[in-house]
């Protein structure tokens, strides 16, 4: 089992075997945003995806879904500006993307990802990735500057790339987890998030790592929302090269397995806060940490509902310590909770103050509770009072910037 797990530089090509670039082909009329993003591993990789429950679903999820239904993949392609959803040969044009990579890749197209982010409706010229695919192949590259580019190839209104790496040990092996995403509006997930892609090279088998990415989106993806909406195009995948000569996991139990699981769960719970905190018009992450719940599930929903009330929300943005938001949240959860038993309190970098006892009001200071409010992450403690479990969920405020992003936000 893996002694620690510890964040390091880089990315996608922070593990063994993985290769990748991102540059600016043409999609995305600002030339000075990369809108074509392109991982390739030096072998074929167990690999595994989770996507959109939305029925309004993306055509690369549908290639993709194909692609690596018998458990193994090779590279990543996808755009930015476009989204490739609502178009009758999405399909084909999915396809096409890999088949133009595959040309110049020699990689069997079907062992391609294919993801696009973007505009819903439009239609995805696939003329410029063509044109770029030349540049975007001759520039794969090993080193961080490979993962860095492709991080940012993938941006749609996110303010900053997502890009996160540990390092472990696997049977006294070191391995590397690395991860990208984007994601700033349009994340509800029902699976995952907007677009995120991760690399490994640990040994796990295909099943082995499906479980595990699973497990790890219901703590984290699942647990994350932004404004409610749930993407036509989400995605999470992960591929998995071996490289890093570790014995191979062949079942979803075990010091190896766990070890596995937990480096994962901390790359998908970093990329998570982050996604959270680049919400679209946000000035604060905001975490509702729930404990003492009878249940596992009534932990999640409690925690969810809370960080998914628009009141909550626009309550955060103003730094105001309406604490009845939170427990009406609760209350219309669905949860099995008991209103009698919840305390709530806020804590931040700027400390702490509790403003709720046993389902009920108590004084406390308006401008110690500002204070506490102020600062960009704010934890919204709820303790359920009847039970061993607990969870967290994340989101974030929600300001006059998100109407006017969304207001115009095809132009």
């Amino acid at each position: 089992m893996a002694d620690s797990i510890s964040f390091i530089p880089g990315g996608v090509t922070a593990p063994q075997g993985f290769r990748a670039n991102g540059i600016h082909c043409g999609i995305r009329r600002n030339k000075s945003k990369k809108d074509l993003a392109l991982i390739v591993a030096d072998t074929d990789c167990a690999a595994a995806g989770i996507y959109t429950r939305n029925l309004v679903c993306g055509a690369p999820i549908t290639v993709t879904r194909a692609h690596i239904a018998d458990g193994k993949a090779r590279a990543v392609i996808c755009n930015s500006g476009i989204a490739n959803t609502c178009e009758a040969d999405g399909v084909e044009k999915a396809e096409g993307m890999c088949a133009l990579a595959s040309q110049v890749l020699g990689i069997p197209a079907a062992d391609f990802i294919v993801a696009s982010t973007g505009v819903i409706g439009q239609p995805l010229d696939l003329a410029p990735i063509e044109n770029g695919m030349a540049e975007l192949t001759a520039g794969l590259t090993e080193d961080d500057s490979g993962s860095d580019a492709a991080a940012q190839a993938i941006m749609t209104t996110d303010t900053h790339k997502k890009e996160f790496a540990v390092s472990f040990t696997l049977g006294g092996k070191p391995c590397k987890i690395g991860a990208i995403a984007k994601g700033s509006g349009m994340i509800h997930p029902n699976m995952a998030t907007m677009l995120c892609f991760v690399t490994t090279d640990a040994a796990v088998a295909a099943p082995v790592l499906e479980q595990a990415l699973r497990d790890a989106a219901d703590e984290t993806f699942h647990m994350m929302s932004i404004d409610g909406d749930t993407s036509t195009n989400d995605t999470v995948c992960v591929m998995a090269s071996g490289h890093c000569g570790n014995r191979m996991i062949e079942q979803a139990s075990g010091a190896d397995y766990e070890a596995f699981y937990q480096a994962l769960l901390a790359v998908c719970r970093a990329i998570v806060r982050e996604l959270a905190r680049d919400g679209e018009g946000a000035t604060k992450l905001i975490v509702c940490r729930t404990h003492g719940a009878k249940t596992l599930e009534a932990a999640r929903k409690s925690a969810k509902s809370v960080i998914c009330s628009s009141l909550v929300k626009a309550a955060m943005f103003g730094s105001d310590a309406n604490w009845g938001r939170i427990l009406c949240a609760i209350g219309y959860s669905g949860a099995d909770v008991d209103v009698s038993a919840i305390d709530v309190k806020f804590v931040s970098s700027a400390g702490e103050i509790e403003v709720c006892k046993n389902g009920a009001g108590i004084e406390f200071s308006e401008e110690l509770a500002k204070k506490v409010l102020t600062p960009d992450e704010v934890i919204m403690d709820v303790s359920l009072g009847s039970g061993d479990y607990g969870a967290e969920a994340y989101g974030c405020d929600l300001t006059y910037d998100y109407v006017k992003i969304n207001g115009d936000y095809r132009t």
